[in-house]
């Protein structure tokens, strides 16, 4: 079956532009009765839209209101900002999907970095070494003694796991959809539990994506509720976390670290009071910076591509009510 695609061009997010222009020729290579259309300034898509089956990109409530037989979106992300999951497209029958799972290997490897170094005070070593002083410190984690809460365990959530259980780290997760365990996951539970885990953790680490549920997530009820000799891990969204909360938490020694690679406002303000909090380790959102990732951003599109024209379900079909 054949059908109209829109590729936005004028993305300030990933793929490149010159990978999306090389896009049509392979695709209609694949797809013959595949029609594509580039729209390469903002003027081009409303009249683009109206005949458009398909679009990979983002589409404003405005243009979107143009659309009469769009069937499916697209989007380069793995979790667009919310405004991208907009009133009239979470109403309407368009099937959107994401690119969840093309970052979990780098993801995973990033998070295993930030364990290994709190658990051998690599931070505080690293304090040292720039202030010239030489001072062994005691506390050590003993990852087989130790236990990792992973909020969040899809796709990355999973694969941090099973890095995790290879150090001998006991892990829990929480996930609102998924009920069985991965490897390495000793016990899945649902949102419902998280306040009762994050007791039990010496590593918190969350990998949720932002949706309506989990904005704010870890505020200073939920911090409060984590060991003082915890460590928090965020590489989700920045929206699940009050930093400030966190800030004064680890100022009053109620955490022991933390790292995150994801803030609400990035880059992260140079005042901001974080950036010297004790025990913090700031990452400038690379944590899914990796080679692959055109090549699989492309395959998970094209595989939709197919799927689509042949009437088939489409991969990472999102719930459009919580964003993900």
């Amino acid at each position: 079956m054949g059908f109209r695609l829109l590729l936005l061009t004028n993305l300030e997010t990933p793929p490149s532009l010159d990978m999306v222009q090389a896009w049509p020729k392979r695709l209609q290579a694949e797809l013959p009765q595949l029609e594509v259309h580039l729209a390469e300034s903002g003027g081009d898509v409303p009249d683009l839209i109206e005949t458009a089956d398909a679009i990979y990109g983002k589409v404003d409530p405005e243009t979107f209101a143009r659309a009469r037989v769009l069937r499916w979106i697209q989007s380069p992300l793995a979790g667009p900002e919310p405004s991208f999951y907009h009133r009239s497209l979470v109403e309407s029958d368009v099937v959107v999907t994401n690119m969840r799972g093309i970052f979990s290997d780098h993801i995973g490897a990033h998070i295993l970095a930030l364990v290994l170094g709190f658990a051998r005070g690599l931070p505080t070593y690293a304090i040292q070494q720039y202030e010239r002083r030489w001072k062994p410190q005691a506390a050590t984690v003993h990852l087989p003694d130790a236990t990792a809460l992973i909020v969040g365990v899809g796709g990355i959530g999973a694969e941090t796991a099973r890095l995790c259980a290879a150090f001998g780290i006991t892990v829990t997760g929480v996930d609102p959809r998924e009920t069985a365990a991965p490897e390495g996951v000793v016990r899945m539970a649902g949102p419902e539990a998280l306040d009762d885990l994050l007791p039990t953790a010496d590593f918190v680490i969350v990998t949720a994506p932002e949706t309506p549920a989990t904005q704010g997530l870890f505020d200073a009820g939920r911090l409060a509720r984590m060991k003082p000799t915890a460590c928090f891990i965020n590489i989700g969204r920045g929206a699940t976390v009050d930093l400030g909360a966190l800030n004064e938490a680890l100022r009053a020694g109620r955490l022991a670290g933390a790292a995150l690679d994801v803030f609400q406002v990035e880059p992260l303000p140079a005042r901001h009071p974080l950036w010297d909090a004790p025990g913090m380790v700031i990452t400038p959102h690379v944590a899914a910076a990796g080679p692959h990732l055109n090549q699989r951003r492309t395959e998970v599109f094209f595989d939709n591509c197919r799927r689509f024209a042949e009437g088939r379900e489409l991969r990472n079909v999102v719930d459009k009510a919580n964003w993900f």
